[in-house]
């Protein structure tokens, strides 16, 4: 087998590992969509009535805010996902696992890719449950069935960036309780984009860090792709901010693992 074939190899047994952990331990994986869950049902029959009326004019109200809403709740669940991952990273950086894997004939970017791919997973069945959810309570997609595809290979690309990124907070924390504070600014920053109200509505200096931060072309993406609505060049720039946030994370998180095999 050639070296790649062998950190493929290897790279699917970690993989396995954290399967098992999130088998063994199903309530992280629903901790993952609850808090969204609860955002979702709490914008929505609570502020609903008086934010749709005002996206919506005369003709808002709940059924309109929970179309509105919804992309920016899904950007929240992988943001939520983030938190868990740079958690489970410091764990096994404190608990000397690490330092057992360093003195095996194994590929050293196995071990992150195991909780990148584990996580992933995690994610994106956390952003499946907020889905059930959503149209249960009345989201209604105007798009087809390739929009869809296009909407779910966009949250796939959005989480494997922000996983890579929790992977490197996780190695950079100096300990657990850190760590899980650490992605802390990745859930409010769809409160500071167009998550939840249009950047129009904010105060100057507020919509100007809104419309040049991350996640606004991110929901406006998710939002154009489930809901017809004008996304402009914000798929380029989604792209774009992707694919910085992955190989900067990825070559940080490389560095830190390379360079910190033990935690005092």
């Amino acid at each position: 087998m050639s070296s790649c074939s062998y950190a493929v190899a290897d790279s699917a047994t970690m993989l396995r590992r954290s399967l098992r952990h999130m088998r063994r331990y199903p309530s992280l994986t629903l901790m993952v969509a609850g808090l969204p869950v609860v955002f979702l049902l709490l914008f929505v029959y609570v502020f609903g009535g008086t934010l749709g009326t005002g996206i919506g004019g005369g003709t808002g109200g709940r059924a309109v805010y929970v179309n509105y809403v919804v992309p920016g709740i899904l950007l929240m669940t992988v943001a939520a996902a983030a938190q868990g991952t740079a958690l489970s990273v410091a764990m096994d950086m404190t608990e000397g696992i690490i330092a057992r894997f360093r003195t095996m004939a194994i590929a050293r970017v196995c071990v992150l890719a195991g909780h990148v791919l584990g996580s992933m997973i995690k994610t994106l069945l956390g952003i499946a449950l907020v889905i059930a959810v959503a149209l249960a309570i009345g989201f209604r997609p105007t798009t087809g069935p390739l929009a869809w595809l296009a909407a779910i290979g966009v949250l796939v690309m959005i989480t494997f960036a922000l996983t890579w990124l929790s992977v490197a907070l996780g190695l950079a924390a100096k300990s657990v309780e850190s760590a899980s504070n650490t992605p802390m600014f990745l859930l409010l920053l769809p409160f500071l984009g167009s998550g939840f109200v249009p950047t129009a509505s904010m105060p100057t200096g507020l919509r100007w860090f809104a419309e040049y931060q991350p996640f606004t072309p991110f929901t406006e993406t998710l939002r154009g792709l489930l809901l017809g609505t004008p996304a402009g060049r914000d798929a380029a720039v989604t792209t774009a901010w992707c694919a910085g946030i992955a190989v900067i994370s990825y070559l940080w998180a490389r560095r830190l693992y390379d360079r910190d095999p033990v935690r005092s």
